[in-house]
């Protein structure tokens, strides 16, 4: 008996490192003092000596039950951006600069073509960031996951000067509520996805005119990353008051973590278009309005605070960042939270 023999190929794992080499080159930067393989990754700090209070921010998160359709699309190219996209957005919200990400992928057997094709989409996130993948582990776990499944988490770091962090403490009745247009469902709300749509490859490779795609496709769809959008709104000169990343618990408990007590939110439901694939949800699933709104992000995947002046200033930098935004709502004086009308 020995340790392959028992379900865990250390040779698979060997391999892996070195199929996945060439994705994780592209996302390094000048501070990265390690090469893949090592114990530990490292980064170095120099460059933010200058800034008066250099500030670390941090996110953590994984793909949750999204992985499901990735398994029966047999699609696993993409599921990186997600994990990516959950931690570095979170990052974004607080005025950070993402710098590094490390991943965790559990697995019930370690195919060193899939893990590597894997590792390839949370390269393309550290790219879209502009953070380094400086470190991951590769688990495998046999009789914990089935052969032909695995789960996906990761974490990211970064840094902002303090004076730069954006903490809604400055949002005041009257300000401007911008919604940037999400990608789709993101990687929020799958396990009720999954209790109204028949989750199979039949269904899954079916083509919707209305969606313009199959529905496997528009689900999959890898969740937006913003960072390089609120640099670009940054760069603009423009200060943003308070910023919500539309994840789990949609619009009702998202946007008002950014807000402090005393100031509500007011969300116009007509002032963007709602795309199709919430539609379908919630006609095919009969879910009601408010619940859409409390579990999906509805087309909205972040949404910022800003001053009157500034609107026009976001919006054109929005555009600039090659995104959509609009002005969903406005801020008002009341009990903290939010009302859509």
């Amino acid at each position: 008996m020995d340790y392959k023999n028992a379900g865990v190929d250390i040779e698979a794992g060997y391999k892996s490192v070195e199929l996945m080499k060439e994705h994780v080159k592209k996302t390094m930067r000048s501070e990265v003092l390690t090469n893949i393989g090592g114990f530990s990754g490292a980064f170095s700090m120099g460059a933010f000596k200058d800034m008066e209070k250099p500030t670390l921010v941090s996110g953590t998160d994984g793909v949750g039950t999204k992985l499901k359709l990735a398994f029966i699309m047999d699609k696993n190219d993409t599921v990186g951006i997600d994990c990516v996209a959950m931690c570095v957005n979170d990052i974004a919200c607080a005025g950070g600069e993402p710098l590094f990400f490390l991943d965790y992928i559990a697995c019930g057997k370690n195919e060193p073509e899939k893990i590597a094709t894997i590792v390839k989409g949370v390269a393309e996130g550290c790219i879209q960031s502009g953070c380094a993948l400086i470190g991951g582990e590769t688990a495998e776990m046999p009789g914990f996951y089935p052969e032909d499944e695995y789960d996906l988490a990761g974490f990211a770091v970064g840094v902002v000067d303090e004076k730069d962090l954006i903490t809604g403490k400055e949002i005041a009745d009257g300000d401007i509520l911008i919604g940037i247009a999400s990608s789709g469902v993101h990687s929020n709300g799958f396990s009720l996805v999954r209790s109204v749509f028949k989750i199979s490859e039949e269904s899954l490779n079916t083509y919707y005119e209305r969606l313009g795609k199959t529905l496997g496709e528009a689900l999959i769809t890898p969740t937006k990353i913003y960072v390089k959008t609120l640099k670009e709104i940054k760069n603009a000169g423009v200060r943003i008051k308070g910023c919500s990343h539309v994840t789990g618990g949609g619009f009702y408990e998202n946007i008002p973590r950014m807000l402090h007590d005393g100031v509500k939110a007011v969300i116009k439901k007509d002032s963007y278009e709602i795309p199709e694939i919430f539609k379908m949800l919630a006609k095919d699933g009969d879910i009601a309005e408010d619940m859409m709104y409390n579990t999906f992000n509805m087309g909205v995947g972040m949404v910022l605070a800003v001053d009157p002046k500034d609107v026009e200033t976001v919006l054109e930098a929005v555009k600039l960042a090659g995104e959509e935004g609009f002005v969903l709502g406005f801020v008002e004086a009341g009990e903290k939270g939010v009302t859509l009308c």
